[in-house]
């Protein structure tokens, strides 16, 4: 029998079954996932949202005690919808659940704020542990997906010092890329073709000293907090 993770045991008293709130676009996949969730003998999904438009209105009411987002929904991204939501419940812990293994991805949810990042095709029961490891405080990840972040400290080169002189544009566009947004989205915000949008992240590339968006994303994140 599992223990009552030490966050509940703060937040909820150690009361049983734990609250699962869900953020996925697909119907059929997010009612699949549900009815996984609630067929666990600790857990209830008690709240499945179809746009993170509604996760922020919706999931802050159902009080849950750990959350699973998907990344691609349809208009704001999972990944900006986690970090709106960190800001209203900095103390429970989201997890990304989401097809995407591109590298990208994974670095920028983790910046966003998430403790965890499976994929989709993760077994029922490697879910179940998943969402107890996180809810003891531990950060769990596919095995593939722990194995590239780790890889990305090993190969990680320091970061320029220079000054960096970005237009308002580049300024907006490199914005937009730390929200997780794609090519296509961020050129249909800004107006813009994709071809466009793509001049725009070279320049950015080139004048950070950066070879990819995640790079790009992660350079810019941190020379924010200083």
């Amino acid at each position: 029998m599992s223990t009552i993770p030490s966050l509940v045991d703060s937040q909820a008293g150690g009361s049983f079954p734990l609250r699962v709130a869900l953020v996925e676009d697909q119907r059929a996949t997010r009612e699949s996932w549900c009815k996984l969730i609630s067929s666990f003998p600790d857990f209830s999904c008690v709240c499945a949202c179809a746009t993170a438009e509604d996760a922020l209105r919706l999931v802050p009411q159902a009080k849950p005690h750990v959350i699973l987002m998907d990344i691609f929904l349809p208009c704001m991204s999972g990944i900006e919808c986690t970090m709106r939501l960190k800001t209203v419940l900095p103390k429970i812990p989201i997890v990304m659940l989401t097809a995407s293994d591109e590298d990208e991805m994974v670095f920028l949810a983790l910046q966003a704020g998430a403790n965890g990042y499976l994929l989709k095709r993760t077994e029922p029961a490697h879910l179940r542990a998943a969402l107890l490891d996180v809810l003891h405080g531990g950060a769990p990840m596919t095995s593939e997906i722990a194995r590239r972040v780790i890889d990305s400290f090993h190969t990680k080169k320091p970061i320029r010092e220079k000054s960096i002189s970005l237009t308002a544009r580049e300024e907006e566009t490199l914005l937009l890329l730390t929200k997780g947004y794609s090519n296509k989205e961020i050129a249909e915000r800004q107006n813009l073709s994709i071809e466009t949008v793509r001049s725009h992240l070279k320049n950015v590339y080139e004048k950070m000293h950066v070879r990819s968006r995640t790079e790009a994303v992660v350079n810019y994140l941190s020379k924010q907090k200083k």
